[in-house]
């Protein structure tokens, strides 16, 4: 498990992370989110031990890493894919950590075997492409075997076969029991890889629930209705205080009120209904709109010519 517990990263005048606390449990695909500049990859540094707390703590199994007696037995990262040395072949590369950290030749067949890479073992690291650099990356956070994994941003660079592949790969490790914290950009690949979600912004925790939960917070959702009198219809929908948007060709995006709601609204008036129907909010449109006040760099479009 990891344990995040008001953990704070300040330099200078500048905090980065702020009081953050959260937990990754054994058994969940935990993603963590944020947009850029929100203190993901610190706070990943801090549990690693690579970065020194302002304050509060970050540990791993109930200890700090710092103070791990074999910390590839305990904990798996993958923190920069090409933070290797190129020239070095990638059998060469794992067996190498491998040796300092006690683990046999054997394990390191195995993880090439595991993350696909087997072919490509005598060939250099730094020739490798990016999708190939983070199955290697995480074939050496595999190497002991370890109960917990923290990932970040592991898909970059991976076809949508390898995409496919790395979501089953931590699905089925989570459900051995392993401990899995995963960081990503890609909303869709994350609503379909994690289990629950920690969501940071400037350094501070914004949201702690499952994906389903943060998804249901949208207030992006709305109703469809297509209606004999759609006109009336919207007067009447309108009336109760809902958003109505009215398309040309007479389809009503509704918000602010259920299906039940709209169809009682129609019966009562005699109004007809053809269609109803409520799209399921994505997590992208929930992650947007949780989100939207915590960027440190905004976009506009550009003006029209």
């Amino acid at each position: 498990m990891i344990d995040v517990t008001g953990l704070t990263k300040s330099y200078g005048d500048r905090t980065v992370v702020d009081s953050l606390s959260f937990q990754a449990r054994p058994g969940v695909v935990t993603g963590f989110l944020g947009p850029n500049g929100a203190g993901k990859s610190t706070t990943m540094r801090m549990i690693m031990g690579l970065d020194r707390p302002t304050s509060g703590s970050a540990t791993v199994n109930g200890r700090d890493y710092r103070t791990l007696t074999a910390p590839m037995h305990e904990i798996g990262a993958l923190l920069d894919a090409k933070s290797l040395y190129g020239p070095r072949r990638a059998a060469d590369h794992l067996w190498c950590l491998a040796r300092a950290n006690g683990i046999g030749q054997r394990r390191v067949a195995d993880v090439l075997d595991m993350v696909g890479l087997r072919d490509a073992a005598r060939r250099r690291a730094g020739s490798f492409s990016l999708g190939m650099g983070q199955r290697l990356g995480l074939a050496a956070a595999l190497l002991g075997d370890p109960p917990v994994l923290m990932l970040d941003e592991p898909v970059n660079g991976l076809d949508p076969e390898g995409i496919i592949w790395m979501r089953t790969l931590l699905k089925t490790l989570a459900a051995e029991g392993r401990t899995v914290l995963l960081s990503s950009h890609l909303m869709s690949e994350m609503e379909h890889t994690a289990d629950h979600l920690v969501v940071i912004g400037q350094g501070r925790l914004i949201a702690d629930m499952s994906v389903q939960g943060l998804i249901d917070t949208s207030s992006r959702t709305c109703v469809r209705v297509r209606a004999t009198e759609p006109e009336r219809l919207s007067a009447f929908l309108a009336h109760t205080g809902a958003g109505v948007d009215q398309a040309p060709d007479g389809l009503l995006s509704v918000t602010g009120l259920d299906t039940g709601q709209v169809s009682d609204i129609a019966a009562r008036n005699g109004i007809a209904l053809r269609e109803l129907a409520a799209p399921r909010s994505s997590l992208e449109e929930a992650y947007l709109e949780l989100t939207q006040h915590t960027t440190d760099y905004s976009t506009t479009a550009p003006a029209a010519a």
